[in-house]
């Protein structure tokens, strides 16, 4: 039995294809027609482009447009300006279109892949994907065909590149299994659109499961079983029927309110990472968007987007959601997501370092621009305000004074928006939850963001394997800070809601609801599944599962009640 990440839930029973790529090894040499080897690399750039956007086509009737929108986000690397006029440069220095291309790619491979952010780190992956398509077009190497995979295969490989996802015709595949991947990897989302069951990060995979072997792949619990005896085979034969009539009952949670067994009624929103997110967000029956996450509006390119790149980034997603609740991030980025463009020091511990909220209130008029063009936007739907990283009442105080004095100069230039529009916090450090006191009395809304509450809270970072132990919602001292979060926002009568990845985990629904939160937002798969355990509990077992559990003293002991109780 081999172990991963689970990144896709189900079952999957099948035969292997090993998916091996071919060496893109080459010699450098130095050119003299710097012409011709230019133009080499701008016919390879286009025909790369020419194949991604049927990619994208193909991937948009299969799954949906923000999943094509992955596909389509690498043509936007592709005609990088900056990428284009870096490479010119290096062949005119005697450089081939190779080495060129290899060594401006691989400038935003080493930025990306310095972020302690998954996120981040993913277009990493996208700049080498989107590299090592082009350089198989300049070698004359061609791809692997997972198009023609027959039907009943499981994919492995060391790497499923997005490009790759985008082969694979559904009704063919199984399984996928990776040595490389989480469960935020662009081929991870591609996967779940897809519903094909995903076990990611397998070590050793490509040389322990051998071509044409049966496998069982199990995306729920991230196991793959080679070669599978007869009993192991009926078991999770059983166990794939289940899971197809859960996957059946949910989608008669479509539709409906999201509403407990008693009654409650609770708002389920979706996050997004970019405008054509929102189009997945009503696909899925969201409620709205509880988190526009604006920083990859400001990634892969060489300079900061325009007011009115922003503005209409910020339209078009409220026009998709036809007047739902938009709720829109300032700028997360600096320290641990760095860019090129900005100018930053490297800082010992980004993590405690100069980013979000900090950035923005040190460069005036680029988080000026940012909240000209949401307040612009808010003219054309139901657009709040939330600002992340804040730890003190005078970072919130700084950000709606610039949000107020941004209005007036909107209001003389006789420009429509929301006069009302709502500002939020984001509670994601210890500091902000220990004074939610505080910021209640001045913010129109709470929403936890978890993930990052988790490592500052425990003072540990998912990441880093050594301490990842640590890195857990059911921690009691990260229980406390979400409990205090929430009955200070009901004490100053505003909504609370939670963005990050703990408002999706089953196991924590009883809790919330017993807290208080008011509204959930998770990815857009997980919308129904979040419904429906919502609709499980009424608010007094929620109640008698959470003062049981607030009277246990381990994380471990928490979990392992409310696996035996949910």
């Amino acid at each position: 039995m081999l172990k991963g990440i689970a990144v896709s839930n189900g079952v999957g029973i099948g035969r292997v294809l090993l998916i091996e790529e071919k060496s893109l090894k080459y010699i450098p040499k130095t050119v003299t027609d710097t012409d011709t080897e230019i133009s080499r690399l701008q016919c390879a750039i286009a025909k790369f482009c020419r194949k991604t956007e049927k990619q994208a086509e193909a991937l948009k009737k299969t799954t949906g447009e923000s999943e094509a929108e992955i596909i389509t986000g690498h043509i936007g690397i592709a005609k990088d300006p900056f990428l284009a006029e870096e490479t010119e440069k290096l062949i005119k220095n005697g450089q081939c279109a190779e080495s060129a291309l290899e060594s401006v790619c691989d400038i935003f491979i080493s930025v990306f892949s310095a972020s302690d952010d998954d996120l981040t780190k993913q277009r990493a992956a996208d700049v080498r994907d989107v590299k090592k398509s082009i350089l198989r077009l300049l070698l004359g190497i061609e791809e692997v065909k997972i198009s023609e995979a027959p039907k009943g295969t499981i994919l492995v490989a060391k790497e499923l590149t997005p490009s790759m996802t985008a082969e694979i015709v559904k009704e063919n595949i199984v399984g996928i299994v990776t040595e490389t991947g989480s469960t935020t990897s662009h081929s991870a989302i591609i996967a779940r659109a897809l519903e094909i069951p995903a076990v990611l990060s397998v070590p050793n995979a490509v040389d322990i499961l051998k071509n044409g072997s049966t496998a069982i792949v199990d995306g729920s619990e991230g196991i793959v079983i080679n070669t599978p005896d007869a009993a192991m085979l009926e078991s999770f034969s059983l166990k794939r029927e289940t899971l197809f009539k859960e996957r059946k009952e949910l989608e008669t949670f479509r539709g409906k309110k999201t509403v407990s067994a008693s009654g409650e009624k609770y708002e389920l929103f979706c996050n997004i990472g970019n405008p054509d997110d929102a189009l997945a967000a009503m696909e899925y029956d969201s409620e709205g968007v509880g988190l526009f996450r604006t920083e990859f509006l400001f990634m892969n390119r060489t300079s900061f987007p325009t007011e009115k790149e922003q503005f209409e980034a910020y339209k078009r997603a409220a026009l998709i959601l036809k007047g739902k609740p938009l709720t829109i991030r300032t700028l997360d980025i600096g320290g641990d997501k760095p860019l090129p463009y900005l100018g930053l020091q490297k800082e010992e511990n980004p993590f405690l370092g100069f980013r979000a909220i900090r950035y923005c209130l040190k460069n005036e008029n680029i988080f000026k621009t940012q909240l000209r063009a949401i307040l612009r936007a808010s003219a054309f739907g139901n657009i709040k305000i939330m600002f992340p990283l804040i730890t003190c009442i005078d970072e919130l105080r700084e950000g709606k004074a610039q949000v107020e004095s941004v209005k007036k100069e909107l209001r003389a230039e006789h420009i429509t928006f929301d006069e009302n529009i709502e500002i939020g916090v984001m509670i994601e450090t210890a500091a902000a939850a220990v004074i939610a006191d505080i910021l209640a009395k001045e913010a129109d809304f709470f929403s936890i963001g978890t993930n990052d509450l988790i490592g500052y809270t425990m003072a540990c970072d998912r990441g880093n394997s050594s301490v990842s132990y640590l890195y857990s919602v059911f921690q009691p001292s990260v229980l406390r800070m979400i409990k205090r979060t929430i009955e200070c926002g009901q004490k100053n009568h505003i909504p609370v809601g939670m963005c990050g990845e703990a408002a999706a985990n089953p196991l924590m629904i009883p809790l919330l609801i017993s807290f208080g939160l008011t509204e959930f937002s998770v990815s857009a798969p997980s919308v129904l599944s979040v419904r429906k355990s919502i609709s499980k509990f009424t608010k007094q077992q929620a109640e008698e599962i959470t003062q049981n559990v607030m009277n246990l003293t381990s994380e471990k002991e928490i979990d392992e009640y409310l696996k035996t109780v949910i």
